[in-house]
């Protein structure tokens, strides 16, 4: 394949079923919106189909605020409540079988100083019968089962959010022992959800990935010995393990990855192969040989797809560019996707079928940059549509804002990709207020074409918000990824300043109206371009920000692993000894006192990955020399806010603090 085609960026229309919703934005308001209106709580969360495609898991939020779980019966579309209480939510949910399922909890809202209980694991049938818990929680109430064995401890997982599809079990992992804060030892178990009984599952030692066969044995797996990862294939005729791959975890960008392994038994892996970009291949681990041709690919980003498949056959890979493609390699999906993006051609309309059987029902997920996800039954036999839900049915598209991706020069000639969204409505799209939002990470994948909160809500607020992919974001190649190595607060930064820069030159912002914001690491990029780029941003917004370099290394109570502070951060951040002054010299705290513009500040009191000292010590570094100082601490949040009211609080303070400080 080529280069995909890229997702046209149009604001979303009330036509066909892309529908705005009722409950939205009737009219558009004279007066700024509340923070209210855009993190209000998901509704409708996730759907599934059933292995057979006659039923459709689907878990939305109860009268009590709770979610729940509920299941389809699409041959009369009558509703069944599966499971729900008004003292936990049901979180992630796989279909064990046709007629059986199983879930996890989580408290969806509770800050983490006040989260108490692992997800544990469960198990019910679709008709609401035969509950069991398979998993202990622990200082949570559930419900529990009867007969069987014993619950298997906390600390075991639902492997990869999936199951097998047929018999009662499924594959779950149990970490076993712990070396300076890094798994030493996981044990795959199968999980029989109806008996509770649980049989392991022989692997490599060392292995922290698993890749099952449509059958459900395991073929592939991913071992990891400190920095030292193997990617490791098992002959089905010998039983042996044998190594194809052996890499640095954190320095090889996991140069080759297992994605899938094919009915016929040959693995549809992620690789470079000697390129920039990542592409999907395909590969032989009997005789070592690849696909003559990657099966995608783009000139322009890395390609690392989920593959889609049926028992019996794959039908397609999904994947994200600037925006989500799935490049369908079965012709009469790829008919059935033109069929339903001619009929809503304003987003991205993800399809799933069911994995076996004959079933009409596709289920339809359908988003944009201006549209949370609604979802949509489609019968390929009746043509009738049915519309189930929305995430966010309160959001009028119509109302939001567009996003749109451009490509600029940083000083050096390194191309930044830089998403820029413009207010909505704006009379005229030239010399507005800008923030500069700065993603965390920072070695992640940045935003991609979808509806987001704090994008939309900046930009309904009258703001342009920038978005620069700098050096060190994910997806753009490896060249831009290795070229962030040891330049937090140098190239990194200056890629933000040339985006910013780049902004004003086309008009677009009003060059005395900047402000830059960020969380964790870029939190830590908006100190420093208060630092570096003084005369650039008016007023600075960063939360749960990184001030000291070195405290990445000697604060011993955050959750970075010894063995990342080893093998994985002298490359990427810089030695600790040998590079102590570099590591110093762009530390914000050093240069606290620089520091005069507005700035708000805002930390979580029970943040694991960048702990509390980071804020208070910069807080009393700064306070001395900055009269508008604004200093917000959550209790018991941790890397961010979880609870609704915080991020309400939160973006409303961002908003007033803006609004003053970028003032004509």
């Amino acid at each position: 394949m080529g280069q995909p085609a890229l997702i046209r960026r149009r604001s979303v229309l009330a036509t066909g079923l892309a529908l705005a919703s009722p409950f939205g934005f009737a009219q558009a308001s004279s007066t700024k919106p509340d923070a209210s209106r855009f993190f209000a709580r998901r509704q409708m969360l996730a759907a599934t189909l059933s292995p057979d495609g006659k039923r459709l898991a689907m878990t939305t939020v109860a009268s009590h605020g709770r979610v729940v779980l509920n299941v389809l019966e699409l041959a009369t579309m009558a509703p069944t409540l599966v499971y729900g209480t008004d003292s936990v939510d049901v979180d992630q949910v796989v279909w064990v079988n046709n007629d059986r399922l199983a879930f996890t909890m989580a408290d969806l809202e509770t800050p983490n100083g006040q989260q108490d209980a692992a997800p544990g694991l469960f198990a019910v049938n679709a008709d609401s019968k035969s509950f069991k818990q398979l998993v202990e929680r622990t200082s949570a109430w559930s419900k529990t089962g009867t007969g069987g064995a014993s619950l298997e401890p906390w600390n075991t997982y639902l492997l990869d959010g999936n199951s097998l599809r047929k018999g009662d079990e499924v594959l779950v992992v149990r970490p076993e022992s712990f070396e300076d804060k890094d798994v030493g030892y996981i044990k795959l178990l199968k999980l029989n959800t109806r008996t509770g009984r649980a049989e392991e599952v022989d692997g490599p030692l060392h292995s922290v990935g698993w890749w099952p066969d449509s059958q459900g044995e395991l073929r592939a797996a991913l071992t990891r010995d400190k920095e030292k990862a193997a990617l490791r294939w098992k002959d089905p005729s010998s039983g042996q393990w044998r190594v194809l791959s052996e890499f640095n975890i954190y320095t090889d960008d996991a140069n080759m990855q297992v994605r899938h392994v094919g009915p016929d038994g040959k693995l549809y892996v992620t690789a470079r192969r000697g390129n920039d970009k990542q592409a999907m291949w395909l590969l032989d681990p009997t005789n070592g040989k690849w696909s003559d041709t990657p099966l995608a690919q783009s000139p322009l980003f890395d390609v690392d797809a989920q593959v889609v498949a049926r028992q019996d056959k794959v039908l397609g890979l999904r994947f994200t560019i600037d925006a989500e493609v799935t490049q369908w390699l079965d012709a009469d999906l790829q008919g059935l996707q033109k069929q339903m993006d001619k009929v809503l051609p304003r987003t991205t309309n993800r399809l799933s079928v069911p994995w076996q059987g004959d079933s009409p029902w596709v289920l339809i997920e359908a988003f944009s940059d201006v549209q949370p996800t609604q979802f949509i039954l489609f019968n390929r036999v009746t043509k009738q549509f049915s519309r189930l839900g929305a995430v966010r049915p309160d959001i009028d598209a119509r109302q939001m804002a567009t996003m749109r991706l451009e490509r600029i020069k940083a000083r050096d000639g390194t191309e930044v990709p830089v998403w820029v969204t413009l207010p909505p409505g704006a009379a005229s799209p030239k010399n507005l207020p800008m923030v500069v939002l700065v993603h965390g990470g920072p070695w992640v994948h940045g935003p991609s074409w979808h509806w987001n909160a704090e994008v939309q809500f900046l930009a309904a607020r009258g703001y342009v918000v920038l978005q620069p992919q700098f050096r060190g974001t994910r997806g753009f190649g490896d060249a831009l990824f290795k070229a962030s190595w040891k330049q937090w607060g140098k190239a990194m930064q200056t890629d933000v300043a040339d985006a910013t820069r780049w902004a004003i030159a086309q008009g677009i912002a009003d060059p005395k109206r900047v402000a830059i914001a960020g969380a964790s690491y870029g939190g830590y990029a908006t100190l420093m371009g208060l630092v570096r780029d003084p005369d650039l941003f008016r007023c600075g917004v960063a939360w749960v920000g990184v001030t000291d370099l070195d405290m990445l290394y000697s604060v011993n109570w955050s959750d970075f692993s010894d063995n990342f502070k080893k093998f994985g951060m002298p490359a990427m951040l810089g030695d600790r000894v040998k590079d102590a002054v570099d590591l110093k010299e762009n530390s914000p705290l050093t240069h606290a006192a620089k520091i005069t513009q507005p700035l708000l500040l805002a930390y979580g009191e029970k943040d694991q990955r960048v702990p509390l000292i980071h804020g208070e010590r910069f807080r009393k570094a700064v306070q001395p020399v900055n009269r508008a100082l604004e200093w917000v601490e959550y209790k018991d949040e941790g890397h961010g806010w979880r609870d609704p009211a915080n991020q309400v609080d939160f973006y409303n303070r961002m908003a007033k603090f803006l609004d003053q400080h970028l003032a004509p």
